[in-house]
């Protein structure tokens, strides 16, 4: 059995055997891959069941549907330390960066777009066809698997529009230093937009302490819902002054009104929503918050603590290469090890039953609050038969 490294431990430890039994491919399957898709529970499971019963029962029920909206944007807003007024239910997080990016003006000095190497293609294309409208895209370099702060530091200037960067890179695992990035955007007069799709759900964070001025993020992920739902925070002072061009019906002040002769957005973040919502990911994206409010982010963060630092552990013993920083403080819940083949280790694996995946010539490890140390254990034994695939 892996020995783990002792780390301070949250007041009260959950039952994580019982949680564990919500996700039935956990009875199948080795599932570390929760940076692509989180495993299914059945509480969401139950949960799209529930939407089609519904649908056969009452055929449409708009008020019913406009309510599991709300829903997901009070749940989103009460983890992220938000007003619920500041939360955007959209269908992804390309979505809600589209929609940031249409309210802002590149036709004055402040045109340049900081990005950085670590970027999602989504948050690094948008901004690119802004360009179209007169951004000027800026990429700030990595350095050894790591972007520092003062990379940032020398990029942001008094040109910066927006500093638009991912908290945790989708590609290596390695977590940014968000609030000190905010803090130089801020006394630069610039932005700041953030990519959480690769953290929320595994870590308690505020976004007023952090300091940032918006964030997206998606429910396929760590917050256990499905693909095509996403949300975007937008800080209360920003609204009024942001009018999207990107827009739909459900933008509007008042979405029943069914204005076709003027454009009048809504006060809040709503604004920056769009057509029809997601009706159905609501009913799923409700039921996967409810699970992580009833754990608690602070457990969460803890038992994926635990089980990256026990990956690093058995990695190093291993003598493999890690391509994430092992500071815990520089990586998020993605851990990766480099690899000569990321195809057929991942392909190799998956026909053992383990489920990881793979970018940039790194195989991903993610585990989230559902898995345990037999996952690990059955991972590196499986690994050690496939060493000749590792650096």
């Amino acid at each position: 059995m892996i020995s783990i490294p002792d780390i301070s431990p949250t007041a009260v430890e959950p039952d994580w055997a019982n949680i564990r039994s919500l996700f039935p491919v956990l009875e199948k399957k080795t599932y570390l891959n929760s940076c692509a898709y989180g495993a299914l529970a059945t509480d969401v499971t139950d949960a799209l069941q529930r939407y089609i019963r519904d649908r056969q029962e009452k055929g449409t029920d708009w008020n019913y549907w406009v309510e599991r909206n709300d829903s997901v944007r009070n749940a989103v807003a009460s983890f992220l330390g938000a007003d619920p007024d500041e939360i955007a239910v959209t269908a992804s997080a390309s979505a809600g960066i589209n929609s940031v990016a249409s309210a802002l003006n590149f036709d004055q000095a402040r045109n340049k777009v900081v990005i950085s190497e670590f970027e999602f293609p989504t948050n690094a294309q948008i901004w690119y066809a802004q360009e179209l409208r007169g951004a000027k895209v800026v990429r700030v370099p990595e350095k050894d698997g790591y972007i520092p702060v003062e990379h940032f530091e020398s990029a942001i200037d008094d040109e910066t529009l927006i500093v638009a960067v991912t908290h945790v890179c989708f590609r290596n695992g390695a977590r940014l230093n968000i609030p000190a990035i905010a803090e130089i955007a801020r006394q630069k007069g610039a932005l700041l937009l953030m990519d959480g799709y690769q953290c929320f759900g595994t870590m308690d964070f505020d976004v007023h302490r952090v300091g940032v001025d918006f964030a997206v993020g998606g429910m396929l992920k760590y917050l256990l819902g499905t693909a095509g739902i996403g949300f975007l925070y937008v800080r209360e002072p920003l609204i009024e002054s942001l009018v999207p061009t990107v827009t739909g019906w459900f933008a509007q002040s008042d979405i029943f009104a069914m204005n076709t002769t003027s454009y009048e957005p809504a006060p809040t973040a709503r604004r920056f929503e769009m057509g029809t919502p997601p009706v159905p990911n609501c009913y799923a994206a409700e039921a996967g918050l409810k699970i992580l409010a009833d754990i608690g982010l602070p457990a969460i963060e803890y038992r994926i603590g635990e089980l990256t630092a026990a990956i690093i552990a058995e990695a190093r013993n291993a003598g493999y290469t890690l391509a994430v920083p092992t500071d815990p403080r520089r990586h998020g819940p993605l851990i990766t090890l480099r690899t000569h083949d990321e195809h057929a280790l991942v392909d190799i694996l998956d026909s053992q039953g383990i489920v990881t995946s793979s970018r940039s010539g790194n195989l991903r490890i993610s585990p989230h609050f559902y898995n345990n140390e037999d996952d690990i254990d059955s991972l590196f034994r499986a690994l050690r038969e496939q060493k000749h695939l590792l650096v």
